[in-house]
């Protein structure tokens, strides 16, 4: 009787705690009073109870972050006369490192805008804070006078200084639709060509550029290139994540199927197109996850 009252006790409370674990609850410990195996059963618990809360707390402040980062991304589609504007980021993790702004630059007619469209290397809380720091640094300094060469040169002199020698960089692709002169200019800091496909004849040509991303080097050098925009022509700004996904068969995406998307639905509005290519990545890496950001800004010019 002793014996087994000495072992029903303690198996008694250590249940109740595992129950108060499994119901959400992590504030309970088993005491622990022997220096035997059940005293070593109940020292386990209680280090997985306060281990589990502080994974609670971190979750908590994950979920934080991604408030917080998602609110930092545009609300809403700019609405501009002749131009059909959609975008998205999707995370693979509750924050990342992917990017993308609209930025008025001539308020008065409307008829300019800037895209940009970033990416950290790798993902994550410290991507998402280098995000956040490149999306500050730029809406500041193009709100300012200077051409698109200049803006970027001095938000890359400014991350620079900030990442020193972490190794964390940012991939940036900025450009800017002056839909009265019908003119398309855009700075390429070491991000994926954006693409147009100009729908009468159906070819794609790359927006390309051969400078460092932004926090490399703080002597890089940025240059500005530009070209005219018709009607019928769809401007396609992405990240690696979309090209780059992989299915189970370790086959990648790749940019003829991302191409081929577009030329299929090209003639829906820009937020459908969209939601095309989505559906056709999720179908192809099924069933594995995504282990990287994607981002796509789609501009149709109408």
């Amino acid at each position: 009787m002793l014996v087994s009252r000495n072992l029903t006790l303690p198996f008694a409370e250590i249940i109740q705690t595992l129950r108060s674990v499994r119901n959400g609850s992590y504030d309970k410990k088993v005491r622990v009073t022997t220096n035997d195996e059940i005293g070593y059963t109940g020292d386990t618990i209680n280090e997985m109870t306060e281990g589990l809360r502080e994974r609670e707390r971190l979750q908590h402040s994950l979920d934080i972050a991604k408030e917080v980062q998602q609110n930092l991304l545009p609300a809403k589609d700019p609405q501009i006369e002749g131009l059909d504007i959609a975008g998205t980021s999707i995370y693979c993790e509750e924050t990342g490192g992917d990017y993308y702004d609209y930025i008025m630059t001539a308020e008065e007619d409307q008829k300019k805008i800037s895209i940009v469209v970033g990416d950290v290397a790798d993902h994550g809380i410290p991507s998402a804070l280098l995000m956040t720091t490149a999306r500050a640094f730029l809406r500041q300094r193009v709100s300012g006078s200077g051409e698109l060469d200049q803006v970027v040169s001095d938000v890359n002199r400014q991350l620079t200084r900030d990442v020193e020698d972490s190794g964390r960089f940012i991939t940036l692709f900025i450009c800017e639709i002056d839909r009265a002169d019908q003119v398309l200019q855009w700075v390429n800091a070491g991000h994926d060509p954006a693409m147009i496909y100009t729908h009468n004849g159906g070819m794609f040509e790359e927006l390309s550029g051969n400078a460092l991303p932004l926090g490399v080097s703080y002597m890089a050098a940025y240059q500005k290139f530009d070209q005219k925009i018709a009607p019928g022509q769809i401007i396609a700004i992405g990240t690696d994540g979309i090209w780059e996904a992989l299915n189970p068969n370790g086959k990648m995406f790749g940019k003829e199927r991302f191409k081929d998307i577009i030329h299929q639905n090209a003639h829906r509005p820009a937020k459908e197109i969209i939601q095309e290519l989505i559906k056709a990545l999720d179908r192809f890496c099924h069933p594995l996850a995504k282990t990287d950001d994607v981002t796509l800004v789609i501009t149709k010019i109408v």
